[in-house]
């Protein structure tokens, strides 16, 4: 008998055979980088480990959508080592049990045979237990593949989702806040890889906020590895606020930030290979997140795309996330907050108002700070 992890994913099995092998390759590297040295072996659909593993490593791990602990034997073994199997693994506390056989090639019985002969094998080694398929209280899977057999007695949920890196890279621009985190891991369940950037408005936010990005980014390593905040210092909001200001036209302080930000994040996309940048923004969430101003944002503020998974949720939707993923009990650590948000922000900016002041501001020599 063998002790291995059954790593199963879901996705990754409906793509065309050249994709499916590229993102298996993909997965296992993943997984090698959580634990070094673990020897991975892959048949279709299936990911085995011969290692001690820790449980909350591969929980983490985008790609995977469950895996089990098993114990891997010969097909002709399974009449002798079945009974004590189950016995290791408490059935004599139960009442009940099913029996769950998966099996894979080309056999001379069904996986209903298997199914009633070991269920009768267990029955008459435990004649107290009945069966109950719907509900029972203790599951014994048994995967037959080929001349192979592999028990277990419990699945456990992974995070799913695609590979980390099989679609590329974005930027996330990440505030510390509840929703910013959040979008940037939906999008790493989707396979992308994040580079995280926190734009540092200099005379309007502190080390606070920045302490609290950088924790927030810390919580998001535990599912890609290696993840580093990047701070980026950027003076052009007091100008802007300067003239805003002047000109009585302060509400529009969130936009010109915003934009400022979008064009930050664009520049170091297209400094290091990224494909779009990613938001945290919601739709009329807060008042630079209307859908007259995210169009305003949008409009030549970036060359690359911007995606916004968070868009149509409510706030509740992205407090649960986050309670899930783990990064909520930092986004709502204190920090200071903006200091240049108007008492009456725009709801409806205008966007040749908007050009016509950063063209000015422009003309200052105000270049991008990356």
């Amino acid at each position: 008998m063998k002790k291995q992890w059954l790593v199963r994913y879901s996705e990754i099995f409906l793509k065309s055979d050249p994709v499916r092998r590229q993102w298996e390759n993909t997965l296992i590297a993943n997984i090698r980088e959580v634990m070094p040295g673990v020897h991975v072996r892959n048949e279709r659909g299936r990911i085995w480990l011969d290692a001690e593993v820790k449980p909350d490593l591969l929980k983490n791990i985008f790609g995977i959508v469950s895996f089990s602990e098993v114990e891997h034997i010969r097909l002709d073994e399974i009449e002798t080592f079945l009974p004590d199997f189950c016995r290791r693994h408490g059935i004599e506390e139960v009442k009940t049990f099913a029996l769950k056989i998966k099996r894979v090639g080309t056999h001379d019985f069904s996986s209903n045979d298997k199914a009633v002969e070991y269920g009768n094998l267990i029955r008459n080694e435990f004649p107290h237990l009945r069966v109950n398929l719907a509900h029972p209280d203790k599951e014994i899977h048994i995967e037959i593949r080929a001349n192979e057999a592999y028990l277990y007695d419990n699945v456990t949920k992974a995070v799913g989702g695609l590979p980390l890196g099989v679609e590329g890279t974005l930027v996330a621009l990440v505030s510390g806040g509840i929703d910013s985190p959040v979008a940037a891991w939906m999008m790493m369940k989707r396979g992308c890889r994040i580079l995280p950037v926190f734009v540092a408005l200099d005379t309007f936010l502190d080390e606070t906020t920045i302490a609290r990005a950088k924790r927030v980014v810390e919580v998001l390593a535990s599912y890609q590895p290696g993840i580093k905040l990047t701070v980026i210092h950027d003076s052009y909001l007091a100008s802007a606020k300067q003239e805003l200001v002047q000109r009585h036209l302060e509400k529009y302080t969130c936009i010109f930030c915003k934009r400022r930000m979008y064009r930050v994040a664009t520049a170091f996309a297209l400094r290091n290979g990224a494909k779009g940048i990613v938001t945290g923004e919601s739709l009329g969430q807060v008042a630079s997140q209307t859908l007259d101003n995210l169009l305003v944002l949008t409009d030549a503020a970036s060359e690359v795309p911007v995606y916004r998974p968070l868009i149509g949720f409510d706030k509740e939707d992205a407090i649960r996330i986050a309670r899930e993923i783990g990064t909520f009990t930092e986004s709502i650590s204190p920090a200071s907050g903006c200091k240049a948000v108007p008492a009456g922000p725009s709801t409806k900016a205008k966007l040749e108002t908007i050009r016509e002041i950063e063209a000015k501001l422009e003309a200052s020599s105000l270049s991008l700070p990356v």
